[in-house]
């Protein structure tokens, strides 16, 4: 099982100042940066997934510029991406559409023949079929449903566009591999809809439509697809949310799955910031808030409005940071620091600065999520080449530059995590599901 990076020009920049937080004063964006499969030795994953809809077109602004849209297809993705050393040069790059970006419109913006194009000119190892996205999801839990007029529409769509993509991926020889898309309204119609792509010729199936589903109802749906197609078919979760939760999905004979999550977990979950391999898996810490002063949009309306001065706000910032990088260093009491993180970064709570009940509260949550990561000192036990060169700055919540560092730690943690899953036994009933064809 493979885990693919869904990127969408996650860099970070190498010669970035964590005290000053700023930049390398002649860094050239996206030249000078670096991916993570460049800023980590042993690259964080098995490969990388580039959706069109992140790349951007004439049709639809992706988040490449038009310049780098142009190169990424004109010199290759494995160039673009900076994949092209021995170690790497090795690493699938898988493509899909982005049926998310264009989920609204009646139609896909993109032909088979098209998507084929973009795939060929980049240089892509493996490239999904045109798909439309369904929203809709029955359980069935009382037997098969019919799905509704738009979700039979996007159906169809989908399968008739596999079907030429297929055909057309011909020419593009056996150095690519062509995914067919399988989508549903239920775990019946998406068992279908597998079994069809089969039918026409696919051994590599991505599923879609994952990203809004509770964790049983992907069971359903793969437990139904592989009770229909063979063994030998190999599947792809597409934008499987759900990464930390892999373990339960080994038991289906997944060839591989692409998620940001472990990225994105590092600065948008509320929580849990920072991976760490378990004795039982994976560990979640809290990242220590504290924000640019002068560049925290809430705080800066707060000054604005007479609320908070900014003069206090520098000043307690500055105590927090002091604080926390000298208990890393030995010099500061835990506790004392906690408070200092505490004092700073409840006045972030909504209504805190009017409410001191609000702002008392929010203290004391701050105080036992910074006590229990500053505590266990999970930066000191990993020996990542993050972790190493950052130590205590790396669980700090701040700038892009320092969350996205986090972030690349995370995709490490998370690929040795799946790696060490596929070498132990999988305790499960279901290991061997029945199957059968048509």
């Amino acid at each position: 099982m493979k885990f693919i990076f869904a990127d969408s020009l996650d860099t970070v920049d190498p010669g970035y100042d964590f005290l000053t937080d700023r930049n390398a004063p002649d860094r050239a964006l996206h030249w000078d940066d670096k991916y993570p499969h460049e800023l980590m030795e042993t690259p964080p994953y098995d490969g990388v997934l580039v959706s069109r809809a992140i790349v951007g077109d004439r049709r639809a602004g992706g988040k490449y510029t038009s310049a780098q849209a142009m190169r990424f297809r004109r010199g290759g993705a494995r160039r673009f991406l900076r994949m092209e050393s021995p170690h790497l040069r090795h690493m699938p790059i898988f493509g899909d559409c982005g049926a998310f970006a264009y989920a609204t419109e009646p139609t896909p913006p993109y032909s088979p023949a098209e998507m084929l194009d973009f795939y060929a000119d980049a240089g892509f190892t493996h490239g999904c079929s045109v798909d439309h996205i369904i929203f809709d999801f029955d359980r069935e839990e009382s037997g098969p449903v019919a799905g509704s007029s738009d979700a039979r529409a996007r159906y169809d769509i989908t399968l008739e566009n596999a079907v030429q993509f297929l055909r057309l991926s011909k020419e593009l020889g056996p150095s690519f591999t062509p995914l067919g898309v399988a989508q549903g309204w239920s775990p019946s119609s998406i068992a279908e809809s597998a079994a069809r792509l089969e039918r026409m010729g696919y051994n590599y199936l991505a599923v879609g439509g994952l990203v809004p589903l509770r964790g049983e109802d992907i069971h359903r749906c793969l437990q139904a697809i592989r009770q229909r197609i063979s063994c030998s078919t190999q599947i792809h979760l597409l934008g499987f949310a759900k990464a930390e939760q892999i373990d339960q999905f080994v038991r289906y004979d997944i060839a591989s799955f692409d998620s940001t999550s472990p990225l994105i977990r590092a600065f948008k979950d509320a929580k849990s910031n920072y991976y760490l391999q378990g004795s039982q898996g994976l560990d979640y810490f809290s990242a220590i808030r504290i924000p640019q002063a002068l560049e925290n949009g809430r705080l800066m309306r707060s000054v604005k409005t007479g609320q908070l001065h900014q003069e206090d706000l520098v000043k307690l910032e500055f105590t927090a940071l002091t604080a926390v990088r000298g208990y890393d260093k030995g010099t500061v009491a835990i506790d004392d620091a906690v408070e200092a993180v505490a004092e700073y970064g409840s006045l972030l709570a909504p209504g805190s600065t009017e409410n001191p009940f609000l702002r008392e509260k929010s203290r004391q949550s701050i105080r036992e999520r910074t006590h229990h990561t500053l505590a266990a000192r999970p930066w000191k036990r990993c020996r990542c080449e993050v972790c190493t060169e950052l130590s205590i700055e790396v669980v700090i919540f701040r700038a892009s530059n320092r969350n996205k560092r986090r972030g690349f730690h995370n995709l490490g943690v998370f690929h040795e995590h799946v790696r060490k899953l596929l070498n132990k036994d999988v305790q499960s009933d279901n290991v061997h599901l029945p199957r059968r064809a048509g």
